[in-house]
Formats: C-alpha cells, structure tokens, sequence
C-alpha cells in the first residue's frame, strides 16, 4: 500500500499543471482605476483561481474597442452601451453579458463666468463633447431639450473636445465633458474651484446611458466553452470589483502597479478609485433591464437623428450572470 501512495504521489509530481483558459480583455482605455476591478482580479488571483489566464489590453485615442473585438483582438471589450448598440446597429453583433457599472459617470461642466449656469444658457455657447461614440449621450440629451446642434443662436456649437481639459480652462468652451472620477478632477487640479463650476450630471438630467458594461460577439455565445470560460470570468472579475470598492487605496496602488507608462499618479488614482467605487456600487454585475430600457429610450429618443432607429433585440444575456453569480 506505502508503495501504491508513493507512486501517486509521484505520478502527481510529475503531472504538468493543467494549462489555463486564456482571455484577452479590451478596456475601453488606458490604465487606471476605471477599471480597477479587472487589474484587482489578476492581482489577486481569481482570475487564476478559475482557470484563466486573462491579459488586460490597454486602450487609448486611438483604440476603439468595438474594431479591436470585430478584428479578433479580443474576447470581450469594456464599452459604453450608446457604442455598442450603434455597432450592433451597424451590423456588429455585440451582446452585453455583465454591467458592473450601475450608475453613469459622465457629466457636462461649465464654468460659472461664461454664463452657463442652467441648460437654459446653453443656446448660443460652444460645449465640448468626446466624439468616438462618447457623443450619443449628449445629442440625445440636446434632443430631449429641443437644442439645435449645429450652432446658430438657438443652438450650441459643438467643439470635438480632446481627451483633456484645455477648452475649459483656456475659455475655447462654456462647458466641457468630464467624467465625475476623473476630468472634474483635473479641472479643479487646474486651479479652478467647485464655486467657480456648474456640473450637470447625465444621471440627473434623466438621459444617463450605461458606461464600463462587457461585451462580446454573439456568435461566440453559442459556443458552450466560450460561454463556460465567460462564465469564469465575470465571476472572478466581480469578485475584484467588490474587493477594489472595499479596498480603495490598495486597489489603486494595483493599478498604479500596472500603468506602464508612468503617467498616473497615487493621489488622483485614490481619489479616482473612490469615485468609481460609487459607480459600481449596487451592482452585482448582473445588468438591471430597467436600466438598458432607459439607455434605449435615451438613444431612441435623438429627434431626427437618433442614436439608433429601433429598439435593439438580443442586445444583452443574463446567461453569463446567472451561471457565474447565482
């Protein structure tokens, strides 16, 4: 019998260690406490506690998930819903299967010496808007107010704003788009006080659009060992979310730990991670279809150019969620 267990034991020495599944995430992008969660989740092994050998891929001004995911650079991409659903429009067949963002984060700040201090100033005013699909939510939020975009008095005039915040500060808009973790903050990095600032956030204007959800191709969902592998992987990146809202600061020094160019700093990371960490908060990563059912409405509701022309279908599971969080 002692020779018996010594052979096993032997024979499972030997034995090399089962290969893990790999998946290639696409972040909507570059390195920061954003998408803290999926950085926490390699960091801290769950995504290797579930069999996965997941890389992480950076985007930036120049990445647009949506392209990398329909060239097979990636299993699934970070997006916002306004892209996705304008993709799937277009004939991309993205399928949301997990939202672990629950509120918006986007905002429209202005500042107070430019006269903007309600939406009824904004006729007559240049607003900076991200295009790249980060637009959608804005012209259907001008829809919804009645506004011209295409300038005129009665209308705003629309500055294709880079991803910084210069319009702002050298007086070449009234308002600018930020997001509540991040541009604000660099507005008032800048010098500029919150008295000297009227924000509007998305969600409080009714027209807030899901951010920050997963998405991946819908063909590959029929596929039961990619749907097994997602399944993997939302759990684990769930787990590393609800780790990094309770940890803070360690999760920004994670992603601090895997910014490779250097560009981030602690305190802002900090201070970004406890804004997201509000934006997460209350969800389980399942997406709520309340919530996309006001995304669509919004982009419906765009005038005579809305964001998408009918209401999607197929456009989001809860195959994946239900498996990986119930």
């Amino acid at each position: 019998m002692k020779k018996l267990i010594g052979f096993a034991a032997a024979s499972m020495m030997a034995m090399p260690a089962l290969a893990q599944d790999e998946v290639t995430l696409q972040l909507k992008w570059v390195t920061q406490a954003q998408f803290a969660g999926y950085y926490v989740a390699a960091d801290q092994g769950f995504y290797e506690a579930e069999g996965l050998d997941v890389t992480i891929l950076p985007g930036g001004p120049d990445v647009a998930p949506t392209q990398v995911i329909a060239g097979g650079g990636a299993d699934v991409v970070v997006e916002w819903m306004p892209a996705a659903l304008a993709a799937r429009e277009a004939g991309l067949p993205l399928v949301n299967i997990a939202q672990p963002f629950k509120s918006s984060g986007m905002m429209l700040t202005c500042r107070n010496d430019s006269g903007v201090t309600s939406t009824a100033d904004f006729p007559g005013e240049t607003l900076g808007v991200w295009f790249f699909g980060n637009e959608y939510p804005f012209l259907s939020w001008m829809s919804s107010l009645g506004i011209p975009t295409d300038g005129g008095a009665d209308g705003v005039e629309v500055l294709k704003q880079g991803f910084n915040v210069d319009p702002l500060l050298q007086g070449q808009a009234a308002c600018i788009s930020t997001m509540t973790y991040n541009e604000y903050w660099q507005v008032i990095d800048a010098g500029l006080s919150p008295d000297d600032l009227t924000v509007f956030k998305y969600e409080d204007q009714g027209v807030a659009t899901l951010e920050d959800g997963l998405y991946v191709l819908e063909d590959n969902l029929a596929d039961p060992a990619f749907v097994d592998k997602m399944e993997r992987f939302v759990r684990a990146s769930m787990q590393g979310w609800k780790w990094a809202e309770e940890n803070p600061e360690d999760a920004a020094m994670i992603v601090l730990d895997n910014d490779a160019t250097g560009a981030q700093t602690e305190e802002h990371q900090i201070r970004m991670m406890g804004e997201v960490a509000k934006l997460t908060a209350g969800s389980n990563g399942a997406l709520d279809p309340a919530d996309y059912e006001r995304t669509v409405a919004t982009l419906l509701g765009g005038g005579s150019d809305p964001v998408i022309s009918k209401a999607p279908e197929g456009a989001w599971t809860h195959m994946i969620t239900d498996a990986a969080l119930n």
